[in-house]
């Protein structure tokens, strides 16, 4: 937003002032700059078609919402309408927030959202949208349509009821019990430090959420999900990731004024998975904007976006993780990279992490190999194979 040293806005009284809400100040636009390479980059909001859009914006996430073939981007904005700007293909985006039905909530009203996520929830290949917010405004979930639109889930699933009193930050959708379905992670702490004192019944200092997937909505199990559920922070970032090779997610959040916080996954019933890392040639390295279709034997599918962005202020594994339940076999592996390349593979074992390299060579398989920051698998797949 616009904000300046030189004019500050004040508020709350003058024994106690407060922060002031984003209602205070007007809204900002936004920069969209282009890699040119070389250490480089130029901005293009103007060439983009983006110099009049205003923010006030938070969280930021990438994803190909429609199936085109070309990566949007969704944008988390505090007490303003959440916005989609549509990949027109051609270096060009349009905003299409309200057309596509994420601008507001269920009943029209603007809400403060602050982490976002894009992600299958509902293993039917497209990808859905989390965004999160302050308290009695309910985490907006919405389901992707498959026809360029979405709806607003958080009453039908359960999220609206959980999240009543709640104020989130960091948010990652991702299956943390390996049941092949995506779970809800949520960094939580309200803006206002005196929001105590006013509303009794909501907190500054707030406790961490994990809802898991039940298939057919969501249940809060973090009473029983151990003691760390019980501590209070005002949370920020949050970020996933595999940090001990063991086919679990853990998490890291961050606090104001505290330390980090590491939460190991600790599964008590023991689930397959399978842990993928791509890396393009052809496509940027990375493999950022690729997409992967996991179908096992017994025909569930689950779907999958490259991207390091998501939650708030916070950038996680680009490794992509699955939960494969019971399936200790993979039926097939589909691979769709930016450069328009698809490599498919077929009875994969699970348990067990594998490097993808970008190629049209239909030899190639799966390296199955430890990660190892020194070395490119890839190039030394490269190289023997030349």
């Amino acid at each position: 937003m616009q904000w300046d040293f030189s004019t500050p806005t004040r508020c709350g009284t003058p024994e106690r002032r407060e922060f002031c809400g984003p209602e205070k100040y007007p809204p900002t636009t936004l920069t969209l700059y282009h890699n040119d390479g070389g250490g480089h980059f130029s901005d293009v909001t103007a060439k983009a078609g983006l110099p009049d859009l205003k923010i006030k914006g938070l969280g930021v996430d990438i994803g190909d919402y429609d199936q085109d073939g070309w990566t949007d981007i969704f944008i988390a904005n505090d007490n303003w309408p959440q916005m989609l700007l549509r990949n027109r293909g051609d270096g060009t985006f349009e905003e299409r927030g309200l057309l596509a039905g994420i601008s507001v909530d269920e009943h029209g009203h603007t809400f403060s959202g602050m982490g976002i996520d894009l992600a299958d929830y509902d293993n039917d290949g497209w990808l859905d949208l989390l965004i999160d917010d302050l308290s009695f405004q309910h985490y907006a979930l919405y389901r992707n349509n498959r026809d360029g639109t979405f709806t607003y889930s958080s009453s039908s699933t359960g999220l609206a009821q959980i999240t009543a009193k709640m104020a989130g930050w960091g948010a990652r959708l991702a299956d943390f019990d390996n049941d092949g379905l995506k779970d809800i992670f949520v960094a939580q702490g309200h803006v206002n430090d005196g929001i105590d004192a006013v509303i009794p019944s909501i907190h500054y200092r707030q406790s961490p959420l994990i809802v898991l997937n039940t298939g057919s909505g969501f249940q809060d199990v973090s009473s029983r999900a151990g003691p760390v559920f019980q501590q209070q922070w005002d949370a920020r970032g949050l970020a996933i990731g595999d940090l001990h090779n063991s086919g679990r997610l853990d998490v890291v959040v961050s606090v104001n004024d505290g330390p980090a916080h590491v939460l190991r996954s600790d599964l008590s019933l023991p689930r397959h998975w399978l842990s993928l890392k791509l890396e393009g040639s052809k496509s940027n390295r990375d493999a950022i904007g690729a997409t992967v279709t996991v179908t096992t034997a017994d025909g569930t599918r689950q779907f999958a976006t490259v991207k390091t962005s998501a939650s708030y202020f916070s950038s996680s594994d680009a490794r992509l993780h699955f939960g494969l339940n019971d399936q200790a076999t993979v039926a097939r592996i589909e691979v769709r990279w930016p450069s328009k390349i698809v490599q498919t593979f077929a009875n994969i074992p699970a348990d067990r992490m594998l490097v993808i390299c970008e190629t049209s060579d239909p030899s190639f398989q799966p390296l199955d190999r430890k990660l190892d920051v020194r070395e490119s698998p890839c190039t030394a797949w490269r190289a023997g194979n030349r």
